[in-house]
């Protein structure tokens, strides 16, 4: 865990948001802005992975570092993976953190957060959740619920992830928080995994990682981070930025 490497996954095609990583806020395009939120973090050098020449433009004006990628890729899994093969060809990174281009105003130390599991050798993969505090969002299917077995106040091992509402009874639900670090061979065993059953039943790729007996666990943090994914979510992000 000596040495990560952040990659951040962009790209034009998004449907409800043409364009987004280049939407401005507080005077930067999101990506930048996003990217700007990795280094923050403090754990090592981030990366924009894209098929957009447009935004390894503004990424590289900003100082920053991009990798052009196939335009083809089923996943963002997909396109980190040739972006660091191509970027660290000796492996240099043994470990790969996973930031999602539209998270302009994630809190650095969340980012930080997620490398934590890592020190325990038997886990491949990391990533986050937060307590379900909105009553509607325990039974909305956009809300990614993360299922685990306890293992500190802070920390769970993944049984499963659904989007329906899980576990049944009464306690915490966890919303899911779509950030990965991968073990660099993790990462490259699991984008040669074909899709798995029910990765492609729910629309979680995370569950092919599970099918095929990798560990996935699971950090609890306080927040789930703003996803911008419509014009009000951006409005909320730029608002976010401007009161910072």
């Amino acid at each position: 865990m000596s040495d990560p490497l952040i990659v951040i996954p962009a790209r034009m095609a998004a449907t409800r948001l043409p364009g987004k990583p280049m939407a401005e806020i507080g005077g930067q395009p999101m990506i930048v802005q996003v990217w700007k939120r990795a280094i923050e973090s403090g754990i090592g050098p981030a990366i924009v992975a894209t098929d957009a020449p447009e935004i390894a433009e503004v990424v590289r004006k900003a100082g920053g570092e991009a990798v052009m990628t196939r335009s083809d890729h089923p996943s963002g899994s997909d396109r980190i993976h040739e972006a660091v093969e191509a970027y660290d060809p000796d492996g240099r990174h043994n470990v790969i953190v996973n930031v999602q281009g539209d998270l302009p105003t994630i809190d650095p130390r969340v980012i930080a957060a997620s490398l934590l599991p890592l020190a325990d050798p038997a886990v491949d993969i990391a990533t986050l959740a937060a307590i379900i505090r909105r009553e509607e969002e325990k039974t909305a299917s956009h809300v990614v619920k993360a299922v685990g077995s306890r293992l500190t106040p802070n920390r769970m091992r993944a049984l499963y992830f659904t989007r329906a509402t899980a576990p049944w009874g009464e306690g915490d639900l966890h919303h899911h928080i779509g950030l990965y670090a991968y073990r660099r061979n993790a990462l490259r065993r699991f984008v040669n995994l074909p899709p798995s059953p029910l990765e492609m039943r729910e629309k979680l790729e995370q569950l092919r990682a599970l099918e095929a007996g990798m560990r996935i666990d699971i950090v609890v943090v306080d927040t789930v981070p703003l996803g911008v994914d419509t014009p009000e979510d951006l409005e909320r992000a730029r608002a976010l930025i401007a009161a910072r």
